[in-house]
Order: structure tokens, then sequence, then C-alpha cells
């Protein structure tokens, strides 16, 4: 993490206003404000540090719990008083009784974006920090997921096209803003939910301490996700080139089987990827399974030269004997008459 030392109060003002700088000078912001003290120090430190346009503020309201309106109307409050507009955006309809979390944080992104394209704004920011990504890339590393699971969150993304979102913060430690909060006298909301076991995260928050003193901290782990989102990139980029250059024509996702065969391990499951990401598979993409479907199936009958059919991920993978693989909708299946 490279942050000011807490309590510095010049340190973090300057080091709030770095992180910031960039989105301030060049674009239409939309930031999402829980009431917790990230997000409200994101919000106080924009509007006090200025933008060259209207920044607006966005809070979902999850209909989660009964506090929640009154915290986004607290929100509201605070960002009246900043001179910010204020949405309050809320995810109706039924929940589902697993996977909360999850679901929520989904709805929470399309409401964000819907409320984005409303107003004309093509960034949106959350109040994301080092912490969180510590948490993040520990929670993948005990789901046991590659390279691109461990980088973590990314400092932006696009969200939908002409839209992205950025976390500023995500290289501070939620102590600074937190310190920051209470030097400038702001009063953050807390949810509960943070702290409750019943979630993955909240229960490694508990432990991270404890892994602290073990060599685990927070500055490593998210040093580990720098380097694998560096490591990343170069393998997916390597990979990128090698679909293009195995591809056989442009209108059809079909690949010259020989030469995938003499690609490296690491290079031929992504290249597998983005067959299967071109040829429309949705659903989540679950390592494992591609694995399974590239080290154990795919290899074997490219050694071999045996036919093989699979399909994963709504796609239907095809190898035939003369050498080529190819990848398309799979059909769909037959109700049971």
């Amino acid at each position: 993490m490279n942050a000011a030392p807490s309590g510095d109060r010049d340190g973090i003002d300057a080091t709030l206003a770095a992180a910031l700088k960039p989105y301030l000078e060049s674009c239409s912001l939309l930031i999402a404000v829980s009431g917790g003290p990230d997000s409200t120090a994101l919000m106080h430190a924009s509007a006090r540090f200025g933008s060259v346009q209207p920044i607006q503020v966005a809070t979902v309201d999850h209909r989660l719990r009964a506090e929640g309106h009154t915290e986004a109307l607290s929100v509201g409050l605070v960002a009246k008083s900043l001179g910010l507009s204020h949405h309050i955006l809320t995810w109706d309809g039924d929940k589902p009784s697993r996977g909360i979390q999850a679901a929520a944080r989904h709805a929470r992104y399309n409401l964000l974006a819907e409320c984005a394209g409303r107003i004309g704004a093509d960034t949106i920011l959350t109040g994301h920090t080092a912490d969180d990504q510590a948490e993040t890339v520990l929670m993948r590393l005990l789901a046991g997921s590659g390279p691109a699971g461990l980088a973590g969150m990314r400092r932006e993304r696009a969200l939908v096209p002409g839209l992205r979102l950025a976390r500023p913060f995500l290289h501070i430690s939620k102590a600074d803003l937190v310190a920051y909060c209470a030097a400038h006298g702001l009063a953050p909301a807390h949810d509960p939910s943070n702290v409750d076991e019943r979630f993955a995260r909240a229960r490694l928050r508990r432990l991270m301490p404890g892994l602290a003193t073990e060599g685990l901290s927070s500055e490593r782990l998210c040093r580990l996700a720098v380097r694998m989102a560096r490591d990343e990139k170069a393998l997916r980029d390597t990979a990128s080139a090698a679909f293009s250059a195995l591809r056989i024509a442009a209108d059809v996702v079909a690949l010259d089987a020989r030469q995938l065969a003499a690609l490296p391990d690491a290079i031929l499951v992504r290249v597998v990827d983005l067959a299967l990401r071109e040829a429309g598979g949705g659903g989540a993409a679950r390592l494992e399974r591609l694995e399974r479907l590239v080290f154990e199936d795919l290899q074997s009958a490219l050694a071999a030269g045996t036919p093989m059919r699979r399909t994963l991920r709504g796609v239907l993978i095809d190898m035939k004997a003369e050498g080529i693989l190819s990848f398309r909708t799979a059909p769909a299946r037959r109700s049971p008459s």
C-alpha cells in the first residue's frame, strides 16, 4: 500500500488528491457512496478538491436492512451540504436465499450503470481500499483461483460500453480514510454486515490481523495482486496473438489443432478460453472446468489425433480428425418427453 501514515492529515490529503486528480480533471463522475468511511471520504475529498464537471452521487438501498433507507437519506444530506446532486437507487423485488452478497453486488452495479446512463456520466468511482483488495485476493486464493483471479480487483474496468468503473483508492488503507473522516468531522455509517460472520469476507476480515503476524499482511497480498496482474497481462497478450495466428477463418471460431498442440500449457488454456468467449460462451468461467477440458480431454485428443466433442459454457467444442478445432453455440437440450 502506498499511502500516508495514519493521522498525518496533510499527507492523507495529498495522497487522496493525487489519487483523484486524473478523474476530477477529465471525467463526468458518478460517485457510489454507501455512507461508510471509505465512500464518505471519497465523496468529501472529490467535492473538496473540485472537478471540471459537476459531480453526482448515488446510494444504493438494497432493501436488506431497515436502516438502509435512513442511511441513504443521510448520505443525501451530506452530498447536498457539499453542493452535489444525490440519487437513491433501490433494489426492488425478491431477494435470493443464497449468495445474497454476490446478488447484491450484481444489482448494485446494474443500478449504478443505469443511473450513470441517465445523467450522462462516463465514470463511476467507488471507495474500494487496499484492505478490500487484500481480502479479495485472499478469498480467491482460498477458492483456488489462477493468476487472473489473484490479480484481484482492477483499478479500472469497463462496466458497459462508454462507462468505466474506477477505484482510485485501491492503493490506500482503510485506516487512512477513517482518519480523513475524523479529521474533517465526518460521521460515516457502519454496515453490520461487515462483521457478520455468516459472510466469508467478514470471517476473513477477522482473521487478517493474525495472518499479518505470520507475514501474510495486506501489503503483501496487494503486492501479489500487482504481480499476478502483470503476469496475467503478458500471458493473455501472448494467448491473444496465438489465437489470431491459429484461427482458420474470420467468420467462424475454428483453430488449427495441430499447431495448437505445440503451445505451452499456460497459453493453450487461455487460447481455448478466448475461443469460448468469441463463440458466445456464457456463465461463470470456472477455471477447474476449463482446465479439465484442456488438460484431460483436449490434450489427449491432440496427442492421439482423435476426434473429440465436448460442451462447456453453452459452447460445443468439436475436433475433427482432419485437425480442426471448432467452437459454436451448443444445440438446445431436448426436454424429456
